[in-house]
């Protein structure tokens, strides 16, 4: 039983990470959208700065889940 728990670990902090990213994203999409909703004028420049967080998001996401499939591989 012992032998397989390193996959369960690695699952488990997979699936956090991913969890983590999906909350954060929709977080940053929806203060976005209400910044927007509030200064319309300003919407290109909140548009950027909601993408450039997003690829800063899913970078760090990613790196979690390449650490989470060396970690199974191990």
């Amino acid at each position: 039983m012992e032998n397989y728990l390193h996959y369960f670990g690695a699952a488990l902090g997979a699936a956090l990470a991913v969890i983590g990213a999906g909350l954060g994203i929709g977080r940053l999409a929806s203060a976005a959208l209400e910044g927007t909703a509030r200064q319309p004028e300003m919407a290109g420049d909140i548009r950027t700065t909601m993408i450039i967080a997003a690829a800063l998001i899913e970078g760090v996401t990613l790196f979690a889940l390449v650490i989470c499939i060396l970690l199974a591989l191990k």
